[in-house]
């Protein structure tokens, strides 16, 4: 009866969250809609120089397509990931990814039920989450929930648009918008990361006091107040790693994240149906069971 409960009230969102942690680094914004991410009367603006480096970051990415990301997250006390992956942002958003649980509660919580690896795949009308086996147990042997993006808006408060939006627009684009947005950044010199000579920008970003309204209210349902943030850009003006510290309402979240490899060509295969079953299913199973 404790896994059950703890599968019907705590698990199955956090696997989305979980997954959610590591899309961080790589998501949240619509690739295809490069422009100004701030109004015209922004108190604000970073140097001309820098602008324009960002917003030829901003474009180079976009036309990528495509790249493999390895990232590390923690989440407070509550979860901390190491993530594996690559990700598809010409099209549709399509990505694989191999998420480690490597500490906190809910890794804690996830060993006890089996599963101390999943995989994300991500294609363009839902989300998949693989479980292990003991958790699939309690699922009738099958070893994929299958979350659609529209069953999200169900979810408390905006939270649900803010995880739509994560999963369905996987360009690494927002650092670059947010430094632009904040006009609070710098260039700060050139470095060597991951045997690549590249260019390091750092700034801070203040929730509030963003005048990008669509962009303040979207972090403002996840929760976040504010951000520092640190990008290092290759020759091609394409990220190559990417530090971020956000304050959330619910702690401190820290992320490193490694790109590499863009352009890459990627196919996802969907989960055999026999072997998934919908998020939305499992949670009315939970709500009838006593």
């Amino acid at each position: 009866m404790r896994d059950r409960l703890v599968v019907g009230r705590g698990v199955l969102p956090w696997l989305l969250t979980a997954a959610l942690a590591a899309l961080a680094g790589c998501t949240a914004d619509r690739a295809g809609d490069a422009g100004p991410t701030q109004s015209d009367d922004a108190p604000h603006r970073p140097d001309a120089r820098t602008a324009a480096a960002l917003r030829a970051v901003e474009t180079a990415t976009v036309r990528a397509g495509s790249a493999r990301i390895t990232s590390a997250t923690v989440m407070g006390a509550m979860l901390s990931t190491r993530t594996e992956g690559t990700l598809d942002w010409a099209g549709d958003s399509t990505g694989t990814l191999r998420i480690t649980y490597t500490g906190g509660e809910l890794a804690t919580t996830m060993r006890r039920l089996g599963t101390t690896t999943m995989e994300a795949r991500l294609l363009p009308d839902a989300y998949y989450a693989q479980v292990g086996t003991r958790f699939a147990r309690q699922m009738g042997g099958r070893h994929w929930i299958r979350y659609d993006y529209e069953d999200l808006d169900a979810l408390p408060g905006d939270s649900g648009r803010y995880l739509k939006d994560q999963l369905r627009n996987t360009a690494p684009i927002p650092p670059v918008r947010l430094l632009l947005a904040s006009g609070n950044v710098r260039a700060a010199g050139e470095e060597t990361v991951d045997g690549v000579r590249t260019r390091h920008y750092s700034g801070t970003v203040e929730v509030a006091a963003l005048t990008d309204r669509a962009l303040r209210e979207q972090l403002t349902a996840a929760g976040v107040t504010g951000e520092t943030l640190d990008i290092w850009v290759d020759d091609r003006d394409l990220l190559v790693k990417k530090v971020e510290e956000a304050r959330m309402s619910t702690g401190l979240m820290t992320q490193t994240a490694h790109y590499r490899d863009y352009g890459v060509r990627l196919s996802v295969r969907r989960p055999p149906a026999a072997d998934t079953r919908d998020f939305e299913d499992l949670v009315k199973q939970q709500s009838s069971t006593p």
